[in-house]
Parts: structure tokens; C-alpha cells; sequence
């Protein structure tokens, strides 16, 4: 179901300003309202990246994927291929066991892990995975009790209808807010990349959900016809990276463009992103057009463009009351730029950016802020490693 003419009563112009984020008092230099057509892609940084200190926490992991910090300074990390592991605080591993099975094959496999808000009293994790069908895979979600080295009382709470057969573009970054919802963020599965604009598909979208699974009552869609009430927001590719403000409360998130057009978006009840019609990214190998070009008006522009391409994965915010040196910081890992990307507003340029490197300039997957405020990174290697960062 294309629903154009349906939305445009519902299109809202994303006028804000970076003090609404929790980023500062200042304004971008842009706003979709202001100057419709006019965002532009970043300035490339044209100093090299400055090199960071890093201590480890755990290496020769097997292409990790996400990391969360669990009490008394333990961690969860996924491996792509289906494994999940729970490093002591002295670097022990245990393989935990009772995981959903998992489809690992090219960006497929076990993706993303967050813990409950109530961990401590629950033991409840989230897990978000490819998984598996008799036609292809599909994006789902998983919910289970952590108990020692098991899950249990295991539920998938969330799959996509759609699953097509291939290995690319599954997403998939979850986030609670402070209401509890939980986020799931899937991509356009990449030869499917026109549904990313249906909403009777789940796929490029991101998706809102009770705990359990269940579809909140007031989400944008629910009482459209034809459309997934459980849907969000849509148009988006291939989202990796998804964070809830800690001042703000407000949903974040990135996504990978095609060859350049990264875009980093504030993302709001039912709005249109506007991939496949819309993108500052190109056609691989030929440099084609896709689309009608930068901006459309009932479309949303993005906060923030990367071209060429960073291709983001993981999102991480510190607020303005961190005691960390970066606070009042967005920190994003680089896959193709092997950096540490960080973004801080500016009094009158929208967002200031600087690039750091590990030591060996590794693709970074993940980074989160750990239970005691530290910033970790995961590596996306053969033996990639799990590191905290010190400024």
C-alpha cells in the first residue's frame, strides 16, 4: 500500500532547534522549514583523524555486533555468526545458551542486544536477529530472561511480514524511551528498496512497540487501512544506529545511504524519511541519480548528511550533565571511514565534527555509554575487540 496522498495532511517541517535536542542552546544552521532544499553534506574533516587511547576488554571476538553493560561491571556482546557471550569484570567469556535460531549469512546474523530498565529486578534482554524462514530471513526480536549463562522463558515479540531471500540490509539497532516503548529499526533488504516507502511492509522502517510485543494504541498508523499499525516512522535504508536522548528523551538515529548520503535524523510520530524518492546518495558503480533529488516538501530532511560515506553503525549520546570530557556529545562508530565520528553543536553552524582512530584504524560497529559513564567501541573484525575509550 503507497500511501503519498494519504500523508500530506500529516507532514510536519522539522524546525528545531539543537537546545530541544539537549545539545546546547544554539540553533542549526538550517531547518526544513526555512530552507527547504538547502541541507548539505558535511565538510569532511580535512585533518587526519586525532589517534585515541583505548583500553581493552575483551579481543578475538568473532565480528561483535553489540555490546550492553549489565550490574558490577559485566557485559553482554553479540557475535554476528548467532553467539552471545557474557564477559566477566575480569575479561572471563561464557557462551550463553536458549538464543532463537539465527540466520547467518552476509549482514545477517545476531545483531543488536539491550538490556531491561529494570534489569537489576527482571534479568530482561532484548535481542534483535535475522531470522531464519522458508522463503528467505526477516528481521525479528527476541525477549528473554537472563539466568547465568541461559535465556529463558524465551519469546520472539516482534518479526517482519516481509522475508525475502539475500544478505543484505537487516538493520537493526532497539531503544527503550523513557515511556518504555521499545524501537526496532530494519532496512530495505536492498533489492526491496521501493517498500521502504509502503506501509504495509516493514521494511526501511522503524517500528514501536509495547515490551511484549503488543502495538501501542496511539501509534501514527495503526487505524490506516492497509497499513502495519506497528510502524513509526518509514523511508528509511538501512538504519544502524538508534539512541534516545538523555536530556531530550527525543529518538535518534542513523542510516547508511547508497555510495554517500549517510544521514543522521531526529525521528517523530508518522514521518516520512523519504528513501528511495529522496537521498544525497548515488547508484553503486554507475554514480546515477536515485530518486527526485535532495528534498521533497513532504518529505523529512535530515539533521546531518555524510558524503562520501562514513557508513555509521551504532549511536551513542552523552547529555549535557555527563561528567565524561564529550559530554553534550553524539559519538557514531565508522565502518568505511574506520574512525570514532564525534558531533557537538556549534553556537551557529549546526553540528561541529571530529574523527578519531584506534590504534590500527579498525571498522567500529558499535559504541555505547557504559553503566559508569564510560564511552566502549566494538571492533567489526575477523578478532575484533571490545574497548573502552580514554580521553
Amino acid at each position: 500500500m503507497t500511501v503519498e496522498p494519504l500523508l500530506r495532511s500529516r507532514r510536519r517541517g522539522l524546525v528545531i532547534g539543537l537546545g530541544l535536542l539537549g545539545l546546547g542552546a544554539a540553533r542549526p544552521s538550517w531547518t526544513a522549514a526555512q530552507a527547504p532544499g538547502r541541507v548539505r553534506p558535511a565538510d569532511v574533516p580535512k585533518d587526519p583523524p586525532t589517534p585515541l587511547r583505548i583500553r581493552p576488554l575483551a579481543q578475538d571476538l568473532h565480528h561483535p555486533w553489540a555490546v550492553a553493560s549489565l550490574p558490577r561491571g559485566e557485559y553482554l556482546v553479540t557475535e554476528r555468526r548467532g553467539q552471545l557471550l557474557r564477559l566477566s569484570v575480569k575479561g572471563d567469556r561464557t557462551v550463553v545458551s536458549g538464543l532463537p535460531m539465527v540466520y547467518g549469512q552476509g549482514q545477517g546474523g545476531l545483531l543488536d542486544v539491550i538490556v531491561s530498565p529494570s534489569f537489576a529486578k527482571d534479568q530482561t534482554l532484548f535481542l534483535s536477529y535475522a531470522e531464519p524462514s522458508a522463503r528467505g530471513a526477516r528481521t525479528a526480536v527476541y525477549r528473554a530472561e537472563l539466568q547465568g549463562s541461559r535465556l529463558a522463558n524465551g519469546q520472539r515479540i516482534f518479526a517482519q511480514a516481509d522475508d525475502y531471500g539475500g544478505g543484505f540490509h537487516f538493520g537493526s539497532r532497539l531503544a527503550i524511551d523513557r515511556a518504555g516503548y521499545l524501537f526496532v529499526t530494519t532496512g530495505d533488504r536492498y533489492h526491496h528498496r521501493d517498500l521502504a516507502q509502503n506501509l504495509g511492509s516493514h521494511l526501511g522502517k522503524i517500528i514501536r512497540i509495547h515490551s511484549d510485543g503488543r502495538t501501542p494504541v496511539d501509534n501514527p498508523f495503526v487505524n490506516w487501512p492497509g497499513a502495519l499499525g506497528n510502524i513509526y516512522s518509514f523511508g528509511h535504508r538501512n538504519l544502524q544506529g538508534l539512541a534516545i536522548h538523555p536530556d531530550s528523551g527525543q529518538l535518534m538515529a542513523h542510516e547508511h545511504g547508497p555510495q554517500g548520503g549517510d544521514e543522521l535524523n531526529l525521528v517523530q510520530a508518522g514521518q516520512n524519511f523519504g528513501w528511495p524518492v529522496v537521498t544525497f546518495g548515488q547508484e553503486y558503480g554507475s554514480g546515477a541519480p536515485i530518486g527526485e533529488g535532495v528534498h521533497r516538501s513532504d518529505m523529512t530532511d535530515p539533521l546531518y548528511v555524510w558524503v562520501p560515506s562514513i557508513a555509521p553503525s551504532g549511536l551513542a549520546i552523552l547529555g549535557a550533565s555527563s561528567q565524561h570530557p564529550w559530554a553534550s556529545s553524539m559519538l557514531i562508530g565508522g565502518l568505511r571511514a574506520r574512525c570514532l565520528v564525534k558531533l557537538t553543536a556549534q553556537p551557529s553552524a549546526g553540528f561541529g565534527e571530529r574523527r578519531y582512530a584506534l590504534p590500527g584504524s579498525p571498522r567500529i560497529r558499535d559504541v555505547r555509554i557504559g553503566s559508569s559513564g564510560q564511552v566502549l567501541v566494538l571492533t567489526d573484525e575477523p578478532a575484533g575487540g571490545l574497548f573502552e575509550v580514554l580521553v
